[in-house]
């Protein structure tokens, strides 16, 4: 310890020897820490300072630290009471919430150390742009205003970017179509809550988000399935279903899919709005893919949100899945009375996003970095996608193929009829990988059993590799 400058050991060791004295002892002054240990009397500062927040001293301004008393946890009384008020929310025949996490966790969760996981949705950090959020962050600090109020929409020019983002340099959109949002679970929250009244019926594709389904159910609505194939969404069938449920509100995810990674057809694009139109219902367009494409990729099409001359279309798009799980910035855009429903509910949620953050955001996109960075994730994505298809074909070859999609950062493994897609997920994990069972993605009964292998995780192709082989291997056990 002698002579060290880590605030951390001389917290971990101050701890060990506070520890010996008594409650309400006073304990030794700053300034014999310092001529003790050798250390600044900064560093005794920031860990007296430390230890205070745990709890473990207490300082009085004049008197010095004192020893804390020692808290002895309370035993918890019996809650069983807690089930029948939990269960109780729903007045009688009204809509009941459900509130699950288990979809989500199984991508948000960290995997075990030596586990490779090909389970997650968001980038390695190789594929993050960390030293330019780095920077970004500093800058924002440096803008003038940087800790004021911002508004409640957001930054007038964070928003007009976004703006021209959504619906191209020369579209539709404006700043003013434009709110700031907490990253793209949180738009689509406030989408749902804004605009499908409590037990009512949303058209959802099948399979889809999670996280979608999650937030739907916990928002006391409906999730109906429309089937989804290789060319998105199946409108032949979205016509019937607005009939048949009475819904006003579709999700969503026209570019890169998912779990399907399909992309929507043009024909059907139109046929989406169309429909939509039709049954006098909106459409939440899930744009979260479009920073995810691959270098071998043909031209993206634009978003729905720039077709819509109708203010059919409410748009949620995101930086998050681009940059760091860290950087929950995203927007949602909408045209009409609605956006006045949109941001009401936003304000009453979470009043707005933090100000630095807009901050560093600006900071991001507009340094010559950026578009280096989406060039880097690109060519890091598409090696990656690469090995992970290759290694299928080799590992794998008795199943049937996911379509490997030149966007995105997940293929859609189908396994044979009749398995356990929980049971492979579990036997996978003991052998040393990560992956997320389908059945989370689907509202109703899945018609097939599947796995979703994200690559975005991975170290490299290296690391793809041998997740497969690993994922082989639990497979043949079965």
């Amino acid at each position: 310890m002698k002579k060290s400058s880590s605030v951390r050991d001389l917290r971990d060791h101050l701890r060990r020897e506070f520890d010996r004295y008594p409650e309400g002892e006073k304990l030794p002054s700053s300034r014999d820490l310092v001529d003790r240990y050798g250390v600044s009397p900064v560093t005794v500062s920031r860990a007296i300072a430390g230890l205070a927040a745990e709890g473990f001293l207490v300082t009085r301004p004049g008197a010095g630290s004192f020893r804390a008393s020692r808290r002895r946890p309370r035993r918890l009384e019996d809650t069983s009471w807690q089930e029948v008020a939990l269960s109780a929310e729903a007045a009688p025949g009204g809509p009941r919430r459900t509130v699950d996490d288990t979809g989500l966790l199984a991508t948000l969760s960290a995997p075990p150390s030596g586990v490779i996981g090909l389970h997650g949705g968001y980038p390695h950090a190789d594929l993050r742009p960390e030293r330019a959020l780095t920077a970004a962050l500093a800058g924002a600090a440096r803008r003038p205003g940087a800790w004021d109020l911002p508004p409640v929409e957001g930054l007038a020019e964070l928003r007009g970017w976004f703006a021209r983002e959504i619906g191209g340099p020369s579209g539709p959109l404006t700043a003013a179509d434009v709110l700031v949002t907490g990253g793209g679970q949180s738009a689509l929250t406030t989408a749902l809550r804004a605009l499908a009244p409590p037990g009512a019926s949303v058209l959802v594709e099948s399979p889809t988000y999670p996280g979608l389904l999650a937030a739907a159910r916990a928002c006391g609505v409906r999730p109906v399935p429309v089937p989804v194939d290789a060319d998105g969404l199946r409108t032949g069938l979205l016509a019937d279903a607005f009939a048949a449920t009475g819904a006003r509100l579709l999700v969503c995810q026209p570019l890169f899919h998912n779990p399907t990674g399909a992309v929507l057809a043009p024909e059907r694009r139109r046929e989406v709005l169309r429909i939509a139109r039709e049954a006098g219902a909106f459409v939440v367009e899930d744009d979260f893919a479009r920073r995810l494409a691959h270098t071998d990729s043909a031209p993206l099409p634009p978003t729905l949100a720039s077709e819509d001359d109708h203010g059919t279309v409410v748009h949620v798009c995101s930086l998050t899945k681009a940059t760091s799980p860290n950087l929950r910035v995203g927007a949602l855009a909408a045209r009409g009375p609605v956006l006045r429903r949109l941001r009401a509910l936003q304000v009453v949620d979470s009043f707005f996003v933090p100000r630095p953050l807009q901050e560093a955001t600006l900071e991001l996109v507009g340094a010559p970095s950026w578009p280096r960075h989406l060039r880097a994730m690109a060519a890091g994505l598409t090696e990656r996608r690469a090995a992970m298809a290759e290694a299928l074909l080799r590992e794998l070859p008795g199943l049937e193929q996911p379509v490997s999609r030149r966007g995105g950062y997940h293929l859609w493994l189908r396994l044979p009829e009749g398995a356990d897609e929980s049971e492979a997920a579990a036997e996978a994990l003991r052998e040393g990988v990560a992956v997320a069972p389908g059945r989370a993605y689907f509202a109703a009964e899945p018609p097939a059993p599947h796995l979703r292998l994200s690559f975005a995780g991975t170290s490299g192709p290296r690391e793809v590799t041998e997740g497969v082989r690993r994922l082989a291997r639990a497979l043949g056990k079965g």
